[in-house]
């Protein structure tokens, strides 16, 4: 394994479980000021195909060159991620988690209504692209869309009223 290839897929893995870490202490602290969760049913399916996802970077790509285009397009993702997970706070959760409060409308949050989708949507085709592995961001990105078909629909229903039309 190339060192570039060994870095890349090093940071995913641990960003991705850095990230279940911090959503899992803000949603118990989330839990603990009354908040409530919609969508459980799905999201055992959404870590399965992120999880899959990962392992497909991981087996496919490890052997693989990085392409550096991509990479910077990456690291691009990265800076809206930091500044999506920081207008968040402590509200920021993998999971539908509904405080009845409003909901934060800084940040990137001020010009669309779902920035971690978007992100989230560019990272599945752009990581796999680091590696050269077009299949794996084509197969994903279709899994992903579904997903969020799913996933939209039940955070819509649970936040519609704690929105500001």
């Amino acid at each position: 394994m190339e060192t570039p290839t060994a870095l890349f897929l090093g940071f995913i893995v641990l960003q991705r479980l850095s990230e279940l870490a911090i959503a899992k202490r803000n949603t118990a602290r989330l839990l603990a000021r009354g908040a409530y969760e919609v969508g459980a049913a799905h999201y055992p399916v959404m870590v399965a195909m992120h999880s899959a996802w990962i392992a497909c970077l991981v087996i496919f790509g490890y052997d693989n060159p990085v392409a550096f285009g991509w990479l910077a397009v990456f690291a691009v993702l990265q800076v809206l991620r930091i500044w999506i997970l920081a207008s968040l706070g402590g509200r920021w959760t993998t999971r539908i988690i509904v405080l009845e409060e409003p909901l934060v409308t800084r940040g990137p949050f001020r010009f669309v209504s779902h920035p971690n989708y978007i992100l989230v949507i560019a990272e599945i085709i752009v990581a796999p692209m680091v590696l050269g592995l077009e299949w794996v961001a084509l197969v994903f990105t279709v899994l992903n869309a579904a997903m969020l078909w799913v996933r939209i629909g039940a955070e819509h229903k649970a936040l519609g009223p704690f929105r500001k039309y």
